[in-house]
């Protein structure tokens, strides 16, 4: 199943039916009256959230959707039937955004939901509406109004309580693995992550959180080396960044320099995302001798300057895995017992995603306008071939796990 995280699309409402003018006639009756019914309401369009759909494939190729028009009026004061409403199901977590305006329409982040989209035209009015002690046979009828048509744009964001931040191969996935039922692909080779990843890790009996792997970051992604920073935007729902280091990597670079280029690139796309609480994970310490790995995670710690919580693994073997998911699990409690707590806090805290939300989508539409623009250039360069990769970008098949 291809992964699928944006897609524009255009929905329209059905049309309202007709009232018509009717007139009742029957034996032994001189004086029948008008009698004509009114149109019926034209169908909507809803996009729901469903917990079985988890990309936008559906909208890539398909792009237009229009709900049923009503049936017009007639005789006998007989109403039409109303059109039949189209429901779009997106996954968990999708937003909803008119393209003209910029608004957001709906944001789905809860299994169920539904917004309407585009609303259906209302239906005529019957000649027996306009009947009255002056025109006791009225010929006048309306018709029934348009249904609203609108261009959306949807975007999926994943719904994260902790996101993992890192270069390729640093183990993010292996991480993922080791403390969750998730099963991304693991490999010896760079951007063996494609598509973000989810996985619900249990902490306790009844306790638990949802952590989210994404593609790895490079140096220069902000400027399309890599992945770019694509995938950046996933990180938007999340409450702390897991920044997983690779404390001996296997090109030799090193691990502190490396780590401070991440933090840039977060900082290059998002200043608000940056500022989300960080907890560092130096990775792979059984690659080191242990008479040397505490001298050597302590030096990565000083070219860091780190202060905030810092915790050492290894994904491979789960050693010190446990001890992270503890502190993961505190922590968001903490922050939503808080927000339950203190109204201050969570209308901080709401403000603070709102903008956080608004900074992603304009960095995101950014890139890709960019990278669009770069692939025209490329085209017009003989670089590429017409049916190369689209414009847009898409990955090829891959699919996000989301299993406890």
């Amino acid at each position: 199943m291809r992964f699928v995280d944006e897609a524009v699309i255009t929905v329209e409402a059905g049309d309202g039916g007709n009232g018509v003018a009717s007139f009742r006639r029957e034996k032994f009756v001189p004086f029948g009256g008008p009698d004509g019914g009114d149109g019926g309401r034209g169908g909507n369009v809803y996009v729901e959230a469903d917990e079985n759909t988890s990309t936008l494939v559906d909208y890539r190729y398909t792009r237009r959707f229009r709900a049923e028009r009503a049936k017009n009026g007639r005789g006998a004061n007989c109403s039409g039937r109303g059109g039949e409403d189209t429901v779009l199901l997106v996954p968990v977590g999708t937003t909803i955004v008119d393209t003209e305006s910029g608004d957001i329409i709906g944001d789905l982040i809860t299994a169920g939901q539904r917004v309407m989209v585009a609303a259906g035209g209302e239906g005529g009015l019957g000649n027996t509406h306009f009947k009255s002690s002056t025109n006791r046979s009225p010929r006048k009828c309306t018709h029934g109004t348009k249904g609203e048509f609108r261009e959306i744009r949807l975007e999926l964001k994943v719904l994260a309580d902790v996101g993992l931040l890192g270069m390729p191969n640093a183990g993010k996935s292996t991480f993922i693995r080791a403390v969750s039922a998730a099963k991304p692909k693991v490999a010896d080779y760079p951007f063996t992550t494609m598509v973000p990843n989810l996985g619900v890790v249990d902490a306790d009996r009844h306790r638990s959180f949802v952590m989210a792997d994404i593609p790895g970051l490079i140096e220069g992604a902000s400027e399309g080396a890599g992945l770019g920073i694509r995938f950046l935007k996933h990180l938007a729902r999340t409450r702390i960044l897991l920044h997983i280091v690779d404390v001996q990597p296997i090109d030799g670079s090193d691990p502190a320099y490396n780590a401070k280029a991440i933090l840039n690139e977060l900082l290059k796309f998002s200043p608000t995302l940056s500022k989300l609480p960080v907890v560092l994970v130096l990775n792979k310490v059984d690659q080191l001798p242990e008479e040397s790995r505490e001298e050597w995670c302590n030096h990565i710690l000083e070219e860091l300057q780190w202060e905030g919580p810092v915790f050492k693994t290894s994904g491979l073997m789960s050693e010190g895995t446990k001890e992270v998911v503890y502190y993961l699990m505190d922590a968001i409690e903490e922050q939503r017992e808080r927000e339950v707590e203190d109204p201050e806090y969570a209308a901080e805290m709401k403000a603070f995603r709102d903008q956080l939300e608004a900074e992603t989508r304009e960095q995101t539409i950014a890139a890709k306008e960019a990278y669009r623009e770069m692939r025209r250039q490329q085209r017009l360069a003989g670089l590429l071939a017409d049916d190369d990769e689209d414009e847009d970008g898409d990955d090829g098949e891959a699919e996000v796990f989301y299993v406890r």
